[in-house]
């Protein structure tokens, strides 16, 4: 993972080996190949990264520096899996200030980047998406073999966000830019450069003269005045000659044109019909340039039944500033039955919020149902189905007595194998917030289920006793277990001592804390649930997002996660514990890109002792089950299955 701390280096494309003519031998998908961090120091070692969604044969693949001819290197594996990584150390070495080029075992230049003095010390990698972003230097971790993103900067500057977003080779030569910040950006002094590696970078103005600058949000289209071809690429440089983005191309690829989808993030693809200098439509097939992502959403299917009524999102907000695309795989599958959740006390089969494997047997995915319902989920043909042997159609929890409805939203596995649940109100009283954590034992009979404890932190929350049913349902919207381990490993400073987290100073509260999400204000709570009754309360922790709608701890990538919807852009914040102590935000990402704009609050990632390939699974949970809306292959549906890096 990389670390925190980095600064922008700077990248310059000069003077570079002049490439062979492309051969049809060129492997299919190699294109969608990208360096995606080099170091040069120690072993010198170069990590390629797959961008496409087939496999990739570097066999008989070679690189250069600024001072010897292309040479052989060794591979980790001589085969790139769809969103893989490979590793190689370089045969020649790489210095201080230096350039690399990657080309096929015939020649044609499949990517190249150029970094200043001690640019590439201890790392110098991608950020923004692995295989896309904006290159950063590393100031104390590499990332070898594993996503970049985790150690990237929260902001990225302005210029970083402007992306090739559109090119054709049919004549025109057009080349589309796109400003996806939010502030204009000005190129007047930018350069572009082809394929060729014998051809000098040409400046942007000198083929469009009015292009001086970029709107947030807008397009700049100049015709390349190098000529575009098959098999050819696309490389823009910044005034001070540092690369900003590229695109590779096979045969046809930009013909009519090439385009990222989504606009302005995704992965290249060929184009139906070309879209420059507005919106693309994103209508044709994959398969096109490297550098991005796209996706399908997969299954759906079902007629809705009666009485299963699904709810139009509220509350849409904007994606914050510095937030990442999703590091995992850009497909997603459908993964429960239509209408699926429907019970006595919700009938129209919506409100799953809440969702949490179980870290002992991953297999299982728990999820709550506002309507005080509780669901253990198990794999069936792919979906997500109620396990009969369990409950074939949930079961009804209570508050402690029996009584009352719990408004159930969040939920997480104990280290006693207990399934411990968050609600913001009493159902039958819903005007008034009743924020509390129940710990349920799932190996208790019955189709109801009353908790083994129960723990009320209501006073702590004198803001969401109005009187509205609105404020009340503003509370506990998700939890966490995190483990004491993971606390005192990476030095947790205790905010009641001062000092460093001792789990011997709580003797009732187990063998980890619990971090409760606030919706009011995106604020998790972190609480000591104890045996007697009783709890411990250590603070506030600000996740830097407006609401939180799920909480996760995940063993992975050693981090807390909050999860928000689209009030917050369908977002998911990782936060560590820093030097000074502090559990702080570290870094934000958006859903998958092919996911619908809804209320989706659940989210959990599964155990790394499930990855294949790898990937693990990540699976989000549908509130209101609204999809893309009526007649759409996602409408009625709950939950969605997606992949995470391992």
């Amino acid at each position: 993972m990389c670390a925190a701390a980095l600064t922008f280096s700077g990248l310059v494309v000069t003077g570079l080996v002049a490439a062979q003519p492309a051969a049809a031998a060129d492997p299919a998908g190699y294109q969608n190949v990208r360096i995606n961090e080099v170091t040069s120091s120690n072993n010198d070692t170069v990590e390629l990264y797959n961008t496409g969604s087939t496999a990739v044969s570097i066999s008989g693949w070679k690189m250069s520096d600024d001072g010897f001819s292309p040479q052989s290197f060794s591979p980790s594996s001589t085969t790139i899996a769809a969103g893989g990584f490979v590793t190689f150390n370089s045969p020649k070495g790489l210095g201080d200030s230096d350039k690399l080029v990657i080309y096929t075992a015939d020649g044609t230049v499949v990517d190249r980047v150029e970094w200043a003095t001690n640019g590439a010390k201890p790392a110098m990698a991608r950020c923004g998406g692995d295989g896309t972003g904006a290159w950063v230097t590393a100031a104390t971790a590499t990332t070898f073999g594993a996503a970049n993103a985790p150690g990237c900067p929260s902001s990225i500057p302005a210029a970083s966000r402007v992306r090739i977003n559109e090119v054709a080779s049919n004549g025109s030569d057009t080349v589309e830019l796109y400003n996806g910040g939010t502030t204009a950006v000005g190129i007047g002094s930018w350069k572009y450069v082809d394929g060729d590696t014998t051809h000098t970078p040409v400046s942007i103005s000198s083929s469009s003269p009015s292009a001086t600058s970029i709107p947030a949000g807008g397009y700049v289209t100049f015709n390349s005045t190098l000529g575009l071809g098959d098999n050819d690429s696309v490389f823009l440089l910044d005034g001070n000659g540092s690369t900003v983005d590229s695109v590779t191309w096979a045969t046809d690829g930009a013909k009519p044109s090439d385009e990222r989808c989504a606009n302005g993030t995704g992965r290249f693809q060929t184009a139906v019909t070309a879209t420059l200098g507005s919106a693309n439509s994103c209508s044709g097939s994959g398969g096109g340039g490297g550098g991005g992502q796209t996706g399908q959403l997969l299954g759906g299917g079902g007629a809705l039944t009666s009485g299963c009524t699904p709810e139009a999102p509220s509350g849409t907000g904007s994606t914050p500033s510095g937030t990442l695309a999703w590091p995992g795989g850009p497909d997603v599958t459908i993964a429960d039955n239509v209408c699926a959740f429907t019970t006595s006390t919700g009938p129209e089969g919506r409100d799953v919020s809440g969702l949490a494997f179980d870290p002992a047997n991953p297999t299982v995915l728990w999820a709550a149902k506002n309507k005080n319902w509780l669901y253990k989920l198990v794999k069936s043909n792919g979906k997500w189905v109620p396990d009969a042997t369990w409950s074939a159609t949930g079961k009804q929890i209570r508050f402690a007595g029996g009584t009352g409805e719990p408004d159930s939203e969040g939920l997480t596995v104990g280290a006693n194998g207990h399934v411990y649940v968050t609600s913001e109100r009493d159902n039958t009283h819903n005007t008034v917030p009743k924020d509390t954590i129940m710990e349920f034992d799932p190996a208790a009979t019955g189709s109801t289920l009353t908790p083994v404890h129960q723990w009320d932190m209501t006073a702590q929350f004198p803001q969401l006793d109005t009187g509205s049913k609105d404020d009340a349902n503003l509370g506990f919207e998700g939890v966490g277990y995190v483990p004491d381990s993971w606390l005192t490993a990476n030095g947790w400073a205790d905010p009641l001592t001062g000092s460093a987290y001792n789990p011997a100073n709580y003797p009732l509260h187990g063998s980890g804390l619990f971090f409760a999400g606030l919706e009011w204000d995106g604020s998790l709570h972190v609480y000591g649930l104890n045996s007697d009754g009783t709890f411990t309360t250590f603070g506030t922790i600000a996740t830097g997002k407006v609401s939180v709608m799920d909480v996760m701890f995940d063993a992975g990538t050693s981090r807390i996660v909050a999860t928000c919807d689209n009030t917050c852009g369908e977002t998911h914040t990782f936060l560590k514990v820093d030097a000074a102590g502090a559990v702080v935000p570290d870094v934000t990402y958006t859903n998958p890109a092919v996911m619908p704009t809804d209320n989706l609050e659940g989210f959990a990632i599964a155990p790394t002792s499930t990855c294949v390939n790898g990937f693990r699974e990540a699976v989000f949970s549908d509130d209101g089950i609204q999809g893309f809306g009526n007649g759409s292959s996602s409408y009625g549906h709950a939950v969605y299955s997606g992949t995470f890096p391992c």
